[in-house]
């Protein structure tokens, strides 16, 4: 398994566990880079720790602080605006350029909702 497939699975399973998601913003909103395919993919993560560990230690996210964001409003709200506008969700993106799995908005909900629906 891939390190971005394995942060990926993380995800899931963190997001399933606790039901809320995590993302960064600062005075000017959200972030949303282009990815190597040029779409443009916003970062989400699993946990806290996992935000402030790439708040400290990526440059380009110094300044933004953690944001937590119900699994009912991600799933909700925030699903059809990323798809509206286009963008891909970064998931658990991680290193020193905070980089890792993109995918569609309705793809990471379908995959944590399988996770939930799994017997524990």
């Amino acid at each position: 398994m891939s390190q971005a497939s394995s942060q990926a699975w993380a995800f899931y399973r963190d997001v399933a566990k606790t039901r809320t998601v995590w993302t960064v913003r600062d005075a000017g909103g959200y972030p949303a880079p282009k990815t190597q395919s040029g779409r443009r993919a916003q970062p989400f993560w699993s946990t806290r720790s996992r935000v402030e560990r790439i708040i400290k230690s990526v440059p380009a996210y110094q300044g933004f602080v953690p944001e937590d964001i119900s699994w009912e409003v991600f799933c909700s709200a925030w699903v059809p605006g990323l798809t509206r506008d286009g963008l891909l969700v970064g998931v658990n993106w991680s290193g020193k350029r905070a980089a890792g799995y993109d995918m569609e908005p309705a793809e990471l909900q379908r995959n944590v909702e399988a996770v939930v629906a799994e017997p524990q």
